[in-house]
């Protein structure tokens, strides 16, 4: 699994001119799912995420988590996170999984992340055309992927 976290005032997704979801403080997270991932990858990326320390403390250092913060979290399946671009201009996604793999890990991925996290994730739609909407806090971008956790 290979996300793109970024720690947001806000953030929605819209399909077909209708908000599916939207989030004040938090993370907006970025999920590309290759066929290799399983359970393991799902359970260390979701405490990797909830006890990221990435928000401020009173100090004006990055030292709390959105635990601590009691933020909120929105998550976007992105397949194009897979993309290999070694040859030419033209991205291959040979590596992201396939629907009938995907979509149950993307669904475990949000059930375990709301465990977490204690509370409802939003989501957007497997698939769909998504419009998302954020404004990225800091910036505060962080990318991790769960076959490079050394």
């Amino acid at each position: 699994m290979r996300t793109v976290i970024q720690r947001v005032a806000y953030a929605s997704v819209t399909i077909e001119g209708i908000c599916k979801a939207k989030i004040g403080k938090g993370f907006l997270v970025l999920l590309g799912i290759e066929e290799a991932d399983g359970q393991e990858d799902i359970d260390w990326l979701c405490k990797k995420i909830v006890n990221l320390r990435v928000f401020e403390d009173e100090a004006g250092v990055m030292n709390r988590s959105i635990l601590d913060e009691d933020g909120e979290i929105l998550v976007v399946s992105q397949f194009t996170l897979m993309a290999s671009t070694k040859k030419g201009n033209r991205p291959s996604y040979i590596r992201a999984a396939r629907h009938e793999v995907s979509i149950p890990l993307y669904e475990q991925f949000c059930k375990k992340l709301e465990e977490a996290l204690g509370k409802p994730v939003g989501t957007g739609e497997f698939g769909a055309d998504m419009k998302v909407e954020l404004l990225n806090d800091g910036p505060v971008t962080i990318c991790i992927d769960t076959k490079n956790k050394e």
